[in-house]
């Protein structure tokens, strides 16, 4: 599902070309005596590194199998092609691997991966969306909290009750990182809204989550199946073989 090579046209950012998905799922392996805090800090990047975030507003959701190809999921495919449901025509994968396989993605796509690796290392963490962003909000056992934006790349020591009243720490984190002013007052805004709370995954896109699991698990015994009725029925019209006489 994955597309070779970006062109900068094609990317938010420019040059961000993604890391292949054998190294980022190495990368994503917990070192040894690795904290908590520095594990969510680390892989944090990594998931930005394995994603490219395009522009895909601007393109038919076939371009780069945001709408899931016929040969991958035909359950998924033909929901994107034909169903009225927008989730389904730029899908979003709840298996984390498969998005990291497909190698695209937004901050959507990004906190789901996030919280999923997190969740596999037993770190507390719910994914919380606000107007026009996700990211995640990891909890680590001496009570520290951190936001954690694999998107951006970018992460920041901070508590929800202080966020909203000082969006300037977490918007500089931005420019730090490098992104522009323009992304900087984008945050300083976007922190001092209203947000939800999702615990996990499951609870953030419940229907899609349960549709793709069991869309993965009929993929290949439904025509298996479907071929054994027809061989069945084939050989119920099929007519008695008469024997002849001597």
């Amino acid at each position: 599902m994955r597309v070779n090579h970006f062109f900068n046209s094609e990317l938010r950012f420019y040059g961000d070309q993604p890391t292949n998905y054998q190294q980022t799922m190495t990368d994503l392996t917990r070192k040894q005596n690795e904290t908590d805090r520095a594990y969510a800090m680390r892989v944090t990047q990594v998931i930005d590194d394995g994603l490219a975030h395009i522009h895909w507003e601007r393109y038919d959701p076939a371009q780069f199998n945001q709408r899931i190809p016929v040969w991958e999921n035909y359950f998924l495919h033909f929901m994107g092609k034909f169903s009225t449901i927008p989730e389904y025509r730029r899908y979003q994968f709840a298996d984390y691997k498969k998005s990291l396989k497909r190698g695209i993605g937004i901050c959507g796509d990004a906190s789901m991966i996030l919280s999923q690796v997190l969740d596999l290392q037993g770190i507390e963490n719910t994914i919380l969306s606000f107007p026009g962003h996700v990211v995640v909000l990891a909890t680590f056992n001496n009570g520290e909290q951190a936001i954690l934006d694999a998107d951006f790349g970018v992460t920041a020591m901070t508590r929800k009750p202080t966020w909203a009243q000082n969006p300037d720490t977490l918007a500089s984190r931005y420019v730090n990182a490098g992104y522009t002013k323009t992304d900087e007052s984008f945050f300083l805004d976007l922190y001092r809204q209203e947000f939800q709370e999702w615990r996990d995954v499951e609870h953030f896109i419940t229907k899609k989550y349960y549709f793709e699991h069991v869309s993965y698990a009929l993929k290949w015994p439904l025509p298996m199946l479907l071929i054994l009725i027809s061989i069945l029925y084939l050989r119920k019209l099929k007519p008695p073989v008469i024997a002849q006489n001597q």
